[in-house]
């Protein structure tokens, strides 16, 4: 949350680039801690100290305050640095946060790719990806792209179709596992595989949304689980039309 990791990912469907790493250190590989990647300004294409630790510490506010939720001045505070050295790296609050949703997509892409090299079945796909957002509510946060889409209809352009394109990347990488389970049997839905996948991206989605209040990993973990185990496939029989 690759071009599929695996076979039919995003499908040229406006998903953000890729990254390296995987689920192997984690959330934190999928969800971004460190790197830094630019803004549409293009000033901090490389990575720098600065530029990474401006992008962690925005991070983590997005994640736990959203994008309307702090300032520049919160940052250059925090990093005891001027405001002057944040716009050197990031222009302009939007720049950041283009940046900020292109770390995070390349990261969770990175750790779909590495659900798939694993190659599991299909239901231990789901699971694997269902574990990525119990981890980031472990560290009491938020999806950063479900943070920003809360909050679509005041971010710019540029940052709403990077959110979009995270979300249309995560929908193909589910619709090609769900094809998959449906075929060798071991998933069971009913209608097109697509509408499955947008269904289990939003229930996660909003089972973390309910779930922040109660302060309760659990709460989510149930609701996922119930989520899942209603598509797999039966121990005998063959699955739904």
């Amino acid at each position: 949350m690759a071009a599929r990791a695996g076979q039919g990912g995003a499908g040229g469907r406006g998903a953000s680039g890729r990254g390296a790493g995987g689920r192997s250190a984690g959330v934190r590989a999928a969800m971004g801690e460190r790197g830094a990647r630019g803004g549409s300004n293009g000033r901090s294409a490389a990575p720098s100290s600065t530029a990474s630790r401006v992008l962690d510490t925005a991070e983590r506010l997005v994640q736990v305050r959203g994008f309307n939720g702090f300032s520049y001045a919160d940052i250059a505070a925090e990093l005891r640095i001027t405001k002057a050295s944040l716009h050197y790296h990031f222009a302009t609050k939007a720049d950041l946060g283009e940046a900020l949703i292109n770390r995070y997509s390349a990261r969770f892409f990175a750790a779909l790719a590495e659900v798939d090299a694993d190659g599991a079945a299909a239901p231990a796909k789901l699971a694997a990806y269902a574990k990525l957002y119990v981890d980031v509510l472990s560290e009491q946060k938020m999806c950063l792209c479900g943070m920003l889409a809360a909050e679509y209809p005041t971010r710019p352009p540029p940052m709403q179709a990077a959110v979009v394109g995270f979300f249309d990347h995560n929908e193909g990488w589910l619709e090609a596992v769900l094809e998959r389970g449906k075929d060798e049997g071991s998933l069971a839905f009913a209608g097109p595989a697509r509408d499955t996948a947008r269904m289990i991206v939003s229930g996660l989605e909003g089972a973390m949304l309910v779930t922040r209040p109660y302060g309760d990993a659990a709460r989510f973990q149930v609701a996922a689980a119930s989520l899942l185990a209603s598509l797999t496939a039966p121990a005998d029989g063959p699955s739904r039309a």
